[in-house]
């Protein structure tokens, strides 16, 4: 009886203490009140829940998440983390004309859009933690040279889902005064409130909406196909992809997403379009439906009717078993059939939004 008493004792502990730590800040808030009635009312959520487009499981037949958290524990790979430094480039953001159209790409989904004037940030990590619990996601060596002081103000802020590796709290709270305005899926913005972001500067959307911003800016809406959570509730707020229309430029920004029918969808709707920034990495058979495959994202990249294809979601965390560098290597090689022009910058390098001829190197085959 007594083995069995302290059993529990510690079990007990043990969920107190997980109960305790996921009411920190970082983790954010339910969504409830007026921001839930307006969830309700999208035909995207039910029972309590968002869904995609088509049945998405967790993992691919066959597979139990015993199965893949075995793989994920005991059977990861070698080269899942380089053992020499990520090669970098530091521009100095802050002395850009904005006169100038450009991209920089900050390692994983992480990249900061100057284009007509505006400055839009995508799904900014810059803390050294792409997770709730310290140490267990560290960015590569060489990776993580930015941070919120490199960056000037920001006119949009945009969040794809509401995962840690995507939405990170240390970041956005530095970000606070810089950023005039946060673009969001449904729900994500409760996270926002509760972190102290003022309501009014919070554009929460759903799938196939059209924001008509200022300076003719459009911003449409988009399904992607994936999931979202930031504790126990999974999928109580909405991920989502975005075109954004400029005079003279089309960029996809694709957030997380498995390979599904939708992408012709919005290529038949949208394109061509002239660069799509596209999740190419942590990807695994066990979880194709929710994270494409190297194959995939060039597939993709056809349905969309993309002139160039920047492929992310790689280079700084290990959240994958396959090696650091295999997601460029892959899409590099499958590319010799599709002949995509392929958008692979450094971290810190300067992409040209209108220059589609630029030239890149293969960087990632110098590194160890």
């Amino acid at each position: 009886m007594k083995p069995m008493i302290i059993s529990l004792s510690v079990l007990l502990v043990i969920a107190l203490f997980i109960f305790f730590y996921t009411k920190q800040k970082k983790f954010g808030r339910v969504p409830n009140g007026e921001r839930l009635e307006r969830m309700k009312k999208s035909s995207h959520f039910k029972n309590g829940k968002f869904h995609n487009l088509s049945f998405t499981p967790q993992f691919a037949e066959g597979v139990t998440f015993g199965k893949a958290a075995r793989e994920s524990l005991f059977k990861r790979g070698k080269r899942r983390k380089p053992s020499s430094p990520i090669p970098s480039i530091k521009t100095n953001l802050l002395d850009l004309s904005k006169d100038q159209n450009v991209l920089v790409w900050f390692g994983h989904s992480s990249y900061f859009i100057q284009i007509n004037g505006k400055r839009l940030l995508v799904d900014p990590v810059f803390s050294k933690n792409a997770s709730p619990v310290p140490g267990t996601l560290k960015p590569f060596e060489g990776s993580n040279i930015f941070t919120v002081a490199d960056l000037p103000d920001i006119d949009y802020l945009f969040i794809s889902h509401d995962h840690y590796d995507h939405l990170d709290y240390e970041t956005v709270m530095k970000l606070k005064p810089k950023t005039a305005k946060i673009v969001c899926g449904l729900g994500v913005g409760a996270h926002f409130e509760r972190w102290g972001f003022n309501p009014e500067n919070l554009i929460e959307t759903d799938w196939y909406e059209t924001l008509a911003l200022e300076d003719g800016f459009t911003v449409h809406t988009l399904p992607s196909r994936h999931f979202s959570g930031r504790a126990f509730s999974r999928n109580n707020t909405l991920w989502q992809a975005y075109l954004l229309e400029t005079p003279d430029i089309k960029l996809f920004l694709g957030g997380d997403s498995g390979y599904d029918s939708h992408f012709s969808a919005i290529g038949d709707q949208y394109g061509p379009i002239d660069l799509a920034i596209l999740e190419n990495g942590q990807y695994n058979e066990l979880w194709k439906y929710i994270h494409s495959l190297p194959d995939q994202v060039l597939q993709v990249a056809v349905d969309l009717k993309a002139k160039r294809l920047f492929p992310v979601h790689s280079a700084k965390f290990a959240l994958a078993n396959h090696t650091w560098d295999e997601p460029l290597k892959k899409i590099t090689e499958l590319n010799r059939s599709f002949q995509i022009p392929l958008v692979t910058p450094m971290i810190g390098e300067v992409v040209y939004l209108r220059d589609e001829n630029q030239p890149f190197t293969t960087w990632w085959t110098n590194v160890n």
